[in-house]
């Protein structure tokens, strides 16, 4: 895998400052070819449809008259922009709004869309909800069949797709199905920290082996990749090796710094049936 250097970024890696006051130089992105190029996914007319989903739990702000705001916020960055956010320059971004003014919630969201849409080269869309108010992303379950409790032995943590090349056989039967797995385990491809994760897989085509799937699940445990690559290397692993008519890959991933990233990619929906989960 391809490292990204820590002097790639100001802040990923590195010990911060934290700045009260709005300052949008403090967002960085980076290039979605970065990774995408480890995938072949460099062609724009392969890209799957889709965005990376934030919800920032810790959005907080002053009003005119110096009152403290809090609200949660949800950011959609499509999957078509040319970089992605670095999460890290995301959160001092957002923590530079706690002692800044804004008239209104809605001031406030015309500029985070225009800051986050300029740094990703692609349009953002923000919703905030003020004082938590009309946030009606209530608990949900993994809505479909878990492979979580298929009895295998591991010895082997290190990234391998190769599980997957085996996963379908031309006696498969034609299936329509969802399957999912909270034993998502990733890690941030400079800092090394533990990302942990659901991932939701909808498809239809030949039946793919639960047990060759939970492996290959299983081998980003220390595979080190940002959020959005891994779902865009599980989307093009599971389409190269397994051939699905349809497929939906959406993982939601617990959160940092009060922010998580649900990316989300798929060659026939627009969005994804499932909502926050448990651990979020």
């Amino acid at each position: 895998m391809k490292k990204i250097s820590c002097n790639y970024s100001k802040h990923l890696g590195k010990k911060s400052y934290y700045i009260d006051k709005y300052t949008p130089s403090l967002l960085e992105s980076i290039p979605r070819s970065l990774g995408r190029e480890q995938i072949g996914l460099i062609d724009e007319k392969i890209l799957p449809n889709g965005f990376d989903l934030w919800t920032a739990f810790e959005l907080s702000w002053l009003n005119k008259k110096g009152k403290p705001i809090v609200a949660i916020a949800e950011f959609k960055i499509p999957a078509t922009s040319k970089n992605l956010i670095e999460s890290k320059s995301f959160k001092l971004y957002l923590n530079s709004l706690n002692q800044s003014h804004f008239d209104s919630s809605n001031q406030l969201q015309s500029i985070l869309s225009k800051d986050l849409s300029n740094k990703a080269s692609g349009i953002v869309s923000v919703e905030i909800f003020e004082g938590m108010r009309g946030y009606s992303k209530k608990i949900h379950d993994l809505d479909g069949i878990s492979i979580d409790e298929i009895d295998i032995e591991v010895n082997n943590y290190d990234f391998n797709d190769s599980y997957l090349k085996e996963a379908i056989t031309e006696s498969s039967p034609l299936v329509a199905e969802t399957l999912t797995s909270n034993l998502l385990k990733s890690n941030c491809l400079v800092t090394n920290q533990p990302d942990w994760g659901s991932i939701y897989i909808k498809y239809e085509g030949k039946k793919i082996n639960r047990e060759k799937l939970l492996r290959y699940i299983i081998s980003f445990r220390k595979h080190n990749e940002f959020h959005e690559q891994c779902v865009e290397r599980i989307f093009s692993d599971i389409k190269k090796h397994c051939s699905p008519k349809k497929l939906s890959v959406f993982a939601r991933y617990t959160r940092r710094g009060g922010l998580d990233i649900n990316p989300f990619r798929s060659d026939y929906e627009s969005t994804p049936q499932i909502g926050r989960l448990i651990r979020q």
